[in-house]
């Protein structure tokens, strides 16, 4: 496992994706500013205005880009789930445990069934 913590004002995601990790992430605790949330069957993402925390945290990396989900609460303990897009902005920290897998053994391709990317597991 490994542990790594993103400081304010970095992108969730963009974060995540920058660090060319394969693996999943399996946690994530702590604050964002505000949050871009792809809520189920919507075709874009959603802002949704903080102060936020974040209460669960998990996906799939690849080198072809991160599939995230997430939940999140605001002051009135209201809370938000879907998927984690460009935009959500840690306020103080945001603490992850990242699975690392070997290099080379998840990639993500177009899926005409779903009309996503979908992950790939490949046999090294």
């Amino acid at each position: 496992m490994e542990a790594l913590r993103l400081n304010p004002g970095d992108d969730l995601r963009g974060a995540l994706e920058a660090a060319a990790r394969t693996g999943f992430v399996v946690a994530g605790i702590g604050s964002l500013a505000q949050a871009q949330l792809r809520f189920a069957g919507e075709p874009g993402p959603t802002l949704v205005e903080g102060p936020l925390e974040i209460v669960t945290l998990c996906g799939s990396l690849t080198p072809d880009g991160a599939h995230l989900h997430a939940s999140v609460s605001d002051a009135l303990g209201r809370v938000f789930g879907g998927h984690v897009c460009l935009g959500c902005t840690v306020r103080t920290t945001a603490e992850l445990l990242v699975a690392p897998l070997q290099p080379g053994s998840l990639a993500r391709t177009f899926d005409a069934a779903t009309g996503y990317a979908e992950l790939v597991i490949l046999k090294p």
